[in-house]
């Protein structure tokens, strides 16, 4: 699977950018918060839908409002810091668990950040978001090989029922996670991500004499 060429770059660029302008507005904002502003550590995967997109996000960090400073004041030099900054802002107002808050929203090269503030509460609430991302370039799935054909079996061997000597999982043919039109991918339920055959253990073969009465059934010719 091929990186986008400058894709992780212009990722990291934009979190970095995404931080330094949350750490300006905490600074600004609630000048008494502890601790400071996390980092970023590393993106998150936003689905499982080919191509997988990575963001690198901070949410909820609270912060301590001054006292002596309301809400709407708080709301009002927010949306100013980042106007000056080249955000595009938008100030609304929501009730949150029948608690009123006051919202600065604002976008900018494709980040977001929100802030959320109220009167009864001495708190700011930060989050932020860069452009979900394509780091690598979408790889069309192929069957893999199997490990033992009718040809290769060992000698006093058989190949394996469940997996017919592919030797990886069967249900998602050595994935470990199978198509899903909402989530992108789920977890294979046969291999729970193991992605190995649960029966042969990716060995692709059984031996005919640690055959089970059960698994005798699969190769009537076995008890001849």
């Amino acid at each position: 699977m091929g990186a986008v060429p400058g894709a992780r770059e212009e990722l990291d660029r934009l979190g970095r950018a995404l931080r330094r302008q949350l750490v300006d507005l905490v600074d600004d904002l609630a000048p008494d918060s502890d601790p400071s502003l996390p980092p970023l550590g590393e993106p998150e995967t936003v689905h499982g839908h080919e191509p997988l997109r990575h963001r690198y996000s901070v949410d909820a960090f609270t912060g301590k409002r001054p006292a002596h400073v309301s809400a709407a004041d708080t709301a009002s030099r927010a949306a100013d810091l980042l106007d000056a900054a080249g955000w595009e802002v938008t100030t609304s107002r929501e009730d949150t668990d029948g608690t009123p808050h006051i919202v600065v929203t604002a976008r900018h090269d494709g980040c977001g950040i929100e802030i959320r503030t109220t009167d009864h509460a001495p708190t700011i609430r930060f989050a932020g978001r860069t452009p979900a991302v394509a780091l690598h370039e979408p790889q069309e799935f192929r069957r893999p090989r199997p490990v033992r054909t009718a040809e290769t079996v060992t000698p006093g061997y058989v190949l394996c029922y469940e997996c017919d000597g592919l030797g990886w999982c069967h249900g998602c043919e050595g994935r470990g996670r199978l198509p899903d039109p909402t989530r992108g991918r789920i977890n294979c339920p046969a291999c729970h991500r193991s992605r190995v055959c649960v029966i042969c253990r990716g060995a692709a073969e059984l031996a005919v004499s640690q055959l089970s009465p059960y698994q005798h059934g699969y190769y009537p010719e076995s008890e001849r």
